[in-house]
């Protein structure tokens, strides 16, 4: 199963997310840093070529450990990375991340993430979070001349409506959006529908919900019967969801690497996905 984004880049739809790669709340190096390496490592080898990260994992230790496990990158193998937040120290507890969308803030992060990464020009650059007190089209506006520019290649949104969406196309083309979509929380279901309709990738976050969909009697029952874990099944029901869906599962484990990756084998019946 693959997708095509922005008309020119395919990938399967079966991607990696880094946020967990760092260390406890997203904040510092690793705990285990060749475990680190060995996960990316073997999430590419077997087969995944969406890579998708952030300057705010860690910030800039999920970049790093991209660029020393997978550099020089082989070809077809398409990394995104995005720019938007800001982080004061670890994640303790719930709440939003600061937001900083001033243009120069966000060209500024991009320059360092093409430094980091190791690379030209990224793939696909996405505008983390909307940043409420900069006007929304000098935050487009930024990613728009860093197109122009040639330093980032295509350009996604992040945590935004279907008015955003509208609203930012006006400036620059749009290839994806990153909301948060999985079994528990369909929510952006109107966003998913716009998605469909123009051509988009959508790109899944926290597709288990923060690990809180790996239990749970119909997934439980789902994953005993196929002899499976049970983020294999909720990332298949994604799979199954929609084409337009291009989920990112992150883990910073091998073993929960491979479980996630056997959700790309998996065919779910009209009985599992009436029961999900």
């Amino acid at each position: 199963m693959k997708i095509t984004i922005g008309g020119d880049l395919t990938v399967h739809r079966l991607g990696f997310g880094t946020m967990r790669l760092t260390g406890p709340g997203i904040w510092g190096p690793p705990a285990d840093r060749g475990e680190a390496l060995r996960v990316l490592r073997l999430a590419v080898e077997s087969g995944v070529d969406f890579i998708d990260t952030a300057d705010s994992y860690g910030p800039a230790v999920a970049e790093e450990l991209i660029r020393e496990a997978l550099h020089p990158y082989p070809d077809g193998l398409v990394i995104a990375t995005k720019a938007g937040l800001v982080r004061p120290g670890p994640i303790t507890g719930p709440g939003p991340w600061p937001r900083c969308g001033r243009p120069e803030y966000l060209r500024q992060q991009a320059e360092l993430s093409l430094r980091r990464l190791g690379l030209d020009r990224i793939d696909l650059f996405q505008l983390h979070r909307v940043d409420e007190t900069v006007p929304f089209d000098d935050q487009i506006g930024a990613l728009a001349q860093l197109r122009d520019e040639g330093k980032i290649r295509h350009v996604g949104l992040s945590g935004v409506s279907v008015r955003q969406l509208e609203e930012a196309a006006r400036i620059v083309p749009i290839v994806s959006v990153q909301n948060r979509f999985n079994l528990a929380d369909r929510t952006s279901e109107d966003v998913l529908r716009y998605a469909e309709s123009h051509g988009l990738a959508f790109i899944p976050f926290a597709p288990l919900n923060t690990g809180g969909l790996t239990t749970g009697t119909a997934l439980t029952e789902a994953a005993r019967a196929r002899g499976v874990r049970p983020a294999a099944i909720a990332l298949a029901w994604l799979l199954h969801r929609s084409p337009a869906l291009l989920p990112i599962p992150g883990t910073s484990r091998t073993g929960h690497l491979r479980d996630n990756l056997a959700a790309a084998d998996i065919r779910l019946t009209s009985a599992e996905i009436a029961l999900l």
